[in-house]
């Protein structure tokens, strides 16, 4: 389903106070930011609590120690699926320069945690000389040093996969053959197989990893276990699910996991 703009959102600004704006708000688990774009680069980043995020183009699942940069003009809508502290940066596109032309995941250091949260509690239109004017460009020289994470679910235009990869995605480890799936979708499994990569950029095993992958950030940052993780997405052991894991993003879900209980 195409996203449309929502005729109630309204900005925060006309314009933007500074280069860089940071507004902390709470949201409530369920809560939804009805979709919209921006003319200026967004940092959507919760100090606590996952969000997910959809594009036309794709879904992300963002836990903390993750963070979503959207470019200019592009329609997202957002969702909680937590109670979620979200601290949100508004970045005017010439100050932005080239570190976004999509979307794209990063990796908030604890450095890039601590810059976002000082700055969020300075007033929006901080002196132009002053501390919050140095912890914003010490935020534009941190983000363009990131690391970007290589997670993000491609979304189909096609009607038949896009209700075939709702389905999966609402049920990451349903035991469901993908022949009964695809009858519910209402075309042959063949057919959505040969679709997915014109769709998406993925072929279809590659397209459900992301999306396990994706699931697993939101359960890690829980601090769910391993083995549920495995049994959740379906794997026959947790040493399938770490493989998996390991052979797509050079680390362990442990690894993960450890870093975000500190």
């Amino acid at each position: 389903m195409t996203l449309k703009p929502s005729p109630h959102y309204r900005q925060r600004f006309c314009a933007l106070p500074r280069s860089v704006t940071a507004v902390p708000s709470a949201m409530p688990h369920g809560e939804t930011i009805e979709a919209h774009s921006h003319p200026w680069v967004q940092l959507l980043y919760a100090s606590d609590g996952t969000m997910r995020v959809r594009t036309d183009a794709g879904v992300w699942i963002i836990p903390p120690r993750r963070a979503l940069l959207i470019a200019p003009g592009v329609l997202h809508e957002v969702a909680m699926l937590s109670q979620v502290k979200m601290r949100t940066l508004y970045i005017d596109a010439a100050a932005a320069g080239s570190l976004v032309d999509d979307c794209k995941v990063l990796e908030v250091s604890p450095l890039l945690r601590e810059l976002i949260l000082a700055l969020a509690a300075e007033p929006v239109d901080y002196p132009p000389d002053g501390r919050g004017a140095d912890l914003a460009r010490l935020i534009l020289s941190e983000l363009a040093a990131m690391e970007t994470v290589p997670i993000a679910v491609p979304w189909p235009r096609d009607r038949r996969l896009q209700a075939l990869c709702t389905e999966i995605m609402a049920r990451p480890g349903s035991p469901r053959r993908l022949d009964d799936l695809a009858l519910d979708a209402g075309a042959s499994a063949r057919t959505l197989i040969r679709l997915f990569p014109k769709e998406t950029g993925l072929h279809y095993r590659q397209w459900v990893q992301q999306v396990h992958l994706a699931h697993a950030f939101e359960m890690l940052a829980r601090g769910e276990s391993v083995g549920v993780l495995a049994r959740t997405l379906g794997y026959a052991s947790p040493s399938a699910f770490t493989s998996m894991f390991r052979r797509l993003l050079g680390r362990t879900p442990q690894h993960y996991l450890a870093e975000w209980k500190k």
